[in-house]
Order: structure tokens, then sequence, then C-alpha cells
């Protein structure tokens, strides 16, 4: 490092020092925030720079930590990048009042470089934030959409929604197993009623979430097949092979509980009641 420069990075530790009220509260001003939120970040800066080994893990761990709370709380990337980019603004304004020299412009120069990387780390780690919270709300929203109900004493039933994809798939099976389990149920009933299409890659998806249950004991029933699904169905050359399927819900419901031993009969009202048979 030259002398002048030298003498310019020496300057600009200078005005930091003795004009820090002053730009934390101009900083504060052209961030339209409260100044106590960044006197910590320009303490951290100082201790940096005087510590003169360019060591600024502690003031990015700041920054990183202000980022993440950002994203938490709905700042935009560029509201969030402008917080930091206002420093140089503040000690720009604090040079041209105090002195605006050569030594002090020109370490400008290297303290706006200085700034502009620390923007680039918050706003990298404010995108890697906001990109885990949508990772977090669609992991969320999928487990919302793939509920296992409890239909009877051992029957149980996962409705789906929309797509069936291969992720949604993972967690339709690990709850349909889970269930299961805790259950101990015979029969599970997969409704494709809300499936707006049927291809082969859904049909295989189905499949496997059917074979999953087998292997655990229970016999599965496929109900919602509408008339265009069944049409697809054929025309694509899917086999469901020996799984059951119903047109809808109901009668999966009828089915699985036959199959329970649940004997179903119509009061006079024609409302449908069951009985279980006993031995």
């Amino acid at each position: 490092m030259s002398a002048s420069t030298e003498a310019a990075r020496k300057r600009i530790e200078e005005l930091l020092a003795e004009r820090e009220e002053q730009v934390i509260e101009r900083w504060a001003a052209l961030a339209q925030a409260p100044s106590g939120e960044f006197r910590e970040f320009y303490h951290a800066l100082r201790a940096a720079l005087d510590h003169g080994d360019g060591d600024l893990s502690d003031l990015r761990g700041l920054l990183a930590e202000f980022s993440r709370t950002r994203a938490h709380q709905g700042f935009t990337p560029s509201e969030t990048s402008r917080t930091v980019f206002a420093l140089k603004d503040a000690l720009y304004g604090e040079i041209m009042r105090t002195d605006g020299d050569d030594p002090a412009l020109e370490g400008f120069v290297w303290f706006a470089n200085l700034v502009d990387d620390l923007a680039l780390h918050t706003f990298e780690t404010y995108s890697a934030t906001r990109e885990k919270i949508i990772l977090d709300q669609a992991e969320q929203l999928l487990e919302l959409s793939t509920p296992v109900i409890k239909l009877w004493e051992g029957i149980v039933a996962v409705p789906l929604i929309g797509t069936l994809d291969s992720a949604r798939t993972q967690v339709v099976m690990e709850k349909l197993l889970q269930t299961l389990m805790d259950t101990g149920a015979e029969h599970a009933v997969i409704d494709i009623t809300g499936v707006p299409a049927m291809d082969t890659q859904v049909a295989q998806h189905l499949l496997k979430t059917v074979a999953a249950a087998r292997l655990m004991g229970a016999e599965c029933v496929v109900s919602g097949i509408r008339p265009q699904i069944a049409h697809t169905i054929v025309t694509l050359g899917i086999e469901f092979g020996d799984i059951v399927t119903k047109a809808t819900l109901a009668d999966a419901l009828a089915y699985a509980l036959e199959r329970s031993g649940v004997e179903l009969r119509a009061s006079p009202g024609r409302r449908l009641t069951a009985r279980t048979e006993r031995g």
C-alpha cells in the first residue's frame, strides 16, 4: 500500500472516530430507521479498521443477522441493501462538511468499495434466508394439503387435491404409512376427486403410494375415478392391476366397511346405518 493510500485510509478512520455521532445520525436518517439500530454496526466497523488486519467477520455476522431479521419481517432485498449503502452517503456528507480535502476524498473511494462489499454480503444473506422461508412455507403447505383422515375404526383416507408430483408423493407416503402404523388401520382410501388430471407420471406416483401401504398390510381403494379420469387411464394404457377403484369416496367407504365386516343397512327413511358383524 502506497504512502498516499495509507494516508487516505487513515484520514477516513479519523473521520469515522471524530464524526461518529453525526455519521450515525445521518446514516439513520437516510435509512429511515432508529439510530440505535446502526450503532452496533458502526462500532464493529471501527473496531475492525482500528485493528488493522481487515477482519470484518464480526461486522459481517451482525449484518447477516440483520438481513435474516429483515427477511422475516417482510422487507425487500433492495430496502435491506440500501440500508447499508446509506453509510456511504452519510460519511460523504460529513467529508464535504468538514474538509473535503484530497486524502479524505481518495480514502472515500476505498471506503465506498468496502461498503459495497458489505452490502453485497447483506443481499446474499437476505436472498438465502428468503429462499429458506419460501421452502419452509412450501413444505408446510404440502403437509396441510395432504391430510390423512380416520373415517372409521380401521379405515383411513387420504384426500388428494391438486397435482401429485414426486415431492408430494413422498409426503403422502410418509404420512399414510405413519398413520397406518399408529392406528393399525387395515384399509386405506386414496381419494383423487381433487386431482385435476391423470397422466402416466401421476399414475406411477399413485401406484407407489398403494404399494407402500400394502407393505404395511393395508388394503387400498382408489376413489374419485371420474369419467374424464377413466377415459384418460384407458387412453394412456395405464394398468391399475388388482387395485380396487370406485367412482366416489362414499362408494369406497362402503366397500372398505364391508371388507372390515361392517354391515350396512338402510333404515325406513333410506338412511344407511352401519352395524359391526360379530361372530
